[in-house]
């Protein structure tokens, strides 16, 4: 199997492990069932260098559901109310996760319009100048268009309040905002309804993406 895109990102017990602000993933998946599906994250506004869409969001309902769940959140912010068993079924979803953004793009795609998603890839354990400033210029005119970036993370990052996030066997998000000119981009996250807003240097969230990729319109 390649070591890039294609790598498998299951969402485990283990990758749930809390850190800071965390707990453990079976909570989480037992959390996320009862959360209310839609809990709105974030208001639609933009002003000088900022703007962050409005989610209807909604938490993944078991632990291996994040790409779908990621996706779902993404969506929403086009008004869009997709189930979320059939997005996996799209997707290829398993026990195992969902197995690249590649899986996703084509999913966005048919809601959202052919060819308006692309997949990117940060193949290199960190990510370059170079890649990061792509990834920023990719989350603002995303979101400046009114659509979210998914993206594919592994292992662990820290947000702009301290807070640290970790999913070591991999994890879907979706990036609804940016401010600072985009440097700072605002994530839902389906992981833990506790959480399911925060935000994280672009620089941070480029290297949380290393390895993997995203999908940006």
């Amino acid at each position: 199997m390649r070591t890039d895109l294609i790598r498998k990102t299951a969402l485990t017990a283990a990758g749930l492990a809390a850190t800071a602000g965390g707990i453990a993933g079976p909570a989480i998946a037992a959390h996320a069932a009862e959360a209310k599906p839609t809990a709105q994250v974030q208001t639609d506004r933009k002003h000088g260098g900022e703007r962050e869409l409005n989610v209807r969001y909604q938490a993944q309902p078991n632990f291996y559901y994040c790409g779908p769940a990621a996706t779902r959140n993404a969506l929403s912010v086009q008004g869009k109310a997709i189930d979320v068993d059939a997005m996996a079924k799209e997707m290829g979803t398993t026990e195992a996760g969902t197995n690249s953004v590649n899986d996703i793009t084509p999913v966005l795609n048919k809601e959202t319009g052919k060819d308006v998603y692309h997949s990117v890839e940060i193949r290199d354990p960190k990510a370059d100048g170079k890649q990061t400033d792509k990834l920023r210029t990719d989350i603002v005119h995303t979101v400046d268009e009114g659509r979210a970036v998914v993206a594919n993370i592994a292992g662990t990052a820290v947000d702009t309040d301290g807070n640290t996030h970790s999913f070591e066997g991999g994890h879907y998000i979706s990036v609804v905002g940016y401010r600072d000119g985009g440097h700072t981009a605002t994530i839902a996250d389906s992981a833990d309804p506790n959480m399911a807003s925060y935000r994280m240097s672009v620089d941070n969230l480029a290297d949380w993406i290393a390895t993997r990729g995203y999908t940006a319109s």
